[in-house]
């Protein structure tokens, strides 16, 4: 009980002093209410029972605008898992905590150093990396400082940030032994309209932060990310990653890419929107070394998969998506992935990037399988309305690994927002 009062003043007290001192600047409340009822089958190709549940999870937030050049900001949030069972995991469930608190300086300023620190949901280029998964039942937060200098065009970061771990019937908290660190600079109108992103991060490890090989675990990053517009109305993005390091008593070497291409045509009052993208990363063919890559903490729904079956490590991944905009509110979209191991030897990684499972000979074969997505969105006023329905149809590898079983992924969701 003392645990939720703490919650409720953290969150409400921004308010209930700007209603005391108005001179202090507006506040704005938020609120979500989110809903979603999924049946899962084939889990984990079959090593996992199947999965009926529905998802709820509410949010209410307050952000204080106390000064031109300060914000407070706090949200609690409050994720449940009915009909999961008793024994429902933390990554579905977390009753009443503090899902942000943090406070900004400076950070309408245009030109000029500026400062966030606290709990916050934090993303990064299109978050394949670091990122908040809104579509999870929680959307992970972090514990981060960020000191950033911006110019007309370009913004030099520095940050810090820990990914809070859910205890459940606990004060959420992260361990610092699992840390991100490092710089991530942003050029906006590169070249034309074009976006380029440089970025060198480490992302540290201990065995109580969760690394659970012997040593702990050190890797550098280096990446770029282009993106912007093309001829014709198309689109692209890419992004490159390397890394190097230590993991545990191996060297590790480890990269990946994404390369995406799309556009937008006009069908009279209607929109038809065609992308398609390449993504890979590379997997370890000498058991002595490293060079599986470290995906981090990404917001996966979507990048590989409607189903989130597989993640962004030891993959080749190709993907086409079609969106028909039917009304401004209804679109209807259609994903079709195809995905091939890039070492034989090394496993097939979920979207958490957790190994499922592997041949160690080498003699299963590369092709995972194949995925069709079916999924529609309905918007009206305040509120959003979703379905889908998924069918992943197994490759070699997965067919000589596991039991087989064809993942089938049927939901509906509805949310409330203000």
């Amino acid at each position: 009980m003392r645990f939720r009062r703490s919650i409720l003043f953290a969150v409400l007290g921004p308010a209930i002093l700007a209603a005391q001192f108005p001179d202090f600047g507006p506040v704005r409340l938020s609120f979500e209410q989110r809903e979603r009822y999924e049946s899962r089958e084939g889990m984990n190709f079959g090593r996992d029972p199947d999965l009926f549940t529905g998802l709820a999870r509410t949010r209410f937030g307050v952000t204080w605008k106390a000064a031109g050049w300060l914000k407070l900001s706090a949200m609690a949030q409050d994720s449940r898992a009915p009909w999961y069972g008793p024994n429902a995991p933390n990554s579905a469930r977390d009753p009443l905590d503090l899902q942000e608190s943090y406070a900004e300086l400076f950070g309408d300023r245009k030109t000029g150093f500026g400062l966030s620190a606290g709990r916050r949901m934090i993303s990064y280029g299109e978050s394949r990396l670091i990122g908040s998964p809104p579509w999870g039942n929680l959307g992970r937060t972090w514990d981060h400082a960020r000191l950033w200098y911006r110019l007309p065009k370009a913004q030099f970061e520095v940050l810090l940030a820990s990914p809070v771990k859910v205890r459940i019937g606990e004060f959420n908290r992260p361990v610092l032994g699992d840390r991100i660190w490092g710089t991530y600079n942003a050029f906006p109108n590169f070249h034309g309209k074009k976006l380029l992103e440089v970025y060198l991060l480490r992302h540290d490890q201990t065995r109580p932060g969760g690394f659970t090989g012997a040593g702990r675990l050190g890797i550098n990053r280096f990446g770029v990310r282009l993106a912007g517009p093309l001829a014709a109305g198309a689109k692209y993005s890419v992004e490159s990653v390397l890394q190097t390091g230590k993991v545990g008593e191996a060297a590790h070497r480890a990269g990946a890419w994404f390369s995406s291409l799309g556009r937008q045509w006009k069908l009279g009052s209607r929109t038809l929107d065609l992308a398609g993208e390449y993504k890979f990363a590379s997997g370890t063919n000498d058991p002595t070394k490293s060079g599986t890559f470290d995906q981090m903490y990404p917001a996966n729904h979507d990048k590989l998969g409607h189903q989130d079956l597989i993640g962004w490590r030891n993959i080749h991944h190709a993907r086409g998506l079609a969106t028909f905009g039917w009304t401004k509110n209804l679109a209807a979209n259609f994903m079709y992935s195809s995905f091939w191991l890039a070492s034989a030897r090394d496993a097939l990684y979920n979207s958490a990037g957790r190994a499922i499972v592997r041949s160690p000979g080498g003699t299963a074969g590369r092709h995972a399988g194949q995925e069709a997505d079916l999924f529609a969105t309905y918007r009206h006023g305040h509120f959003q309305f979703g379905a889908g329905y998924g069918y992943f149809f197994p490759g070699g590898f997965v067919k000589r690994t596991t039991p087989g079983l064809r993942p089938t992924y049927l939901y509906l969701t509805h949310t409330v927002s203000f």
